[in-house]
């Protein structure tokens, strides 16, 4: 479960990283940031995204899953969650470029990126 990030840490740590910033610490506020806006966005269990090592969010309604390894997983790199999540990026060229791992027939986040404009 993702640490509840609060709004201006957010936004200020997702600013710093869009201005160049490489700091392991802007870079974790922002990552975390954006789960949190998308579990907000699309609530539930059936959908889990990750972006290691900062975080993890359970998304979407549907099918929830208990033990194990979910059936419906995507994985991705900080930078490539932050350009996606900000529009900078689509899922569809995210995923061809193979910069985003999809798995499972939920594993899908069209319709609810970008989170912000």
């Amino acid at each position: 479960m993702v640490r509840k990030i609060l709004m201006g840490d957010g936004r200020a740590a997702l600013d710093a990283v869009r201005g160049g910033s490489t700091a392991r610490a802007d870079l974790g506020t922002a990552v975390r940031y954006l789960l949190q806006l998308l579990a907000e966005k699309a609530p539930g269990n059936s959908v889990e995204v990750r972006v290691p090592p900062y975080g993890a969010v359970q998304v979407v309604e549907g099918p929830r899953h208990t033990r194990g390894t979910p059936p419906n997983v995507i994985e991705t790199d900080a930078a490539t969650w932050i350009a996606l999540a900000t529009g900078e990026a689509s899922w569809a060229e995210a995923v061809d470029a193979g910069k985003v791992q999809a798995s499972g027939t939920r594993a899908d986040l069209i319709g609810l990126l970008p989170l912000r404009p």
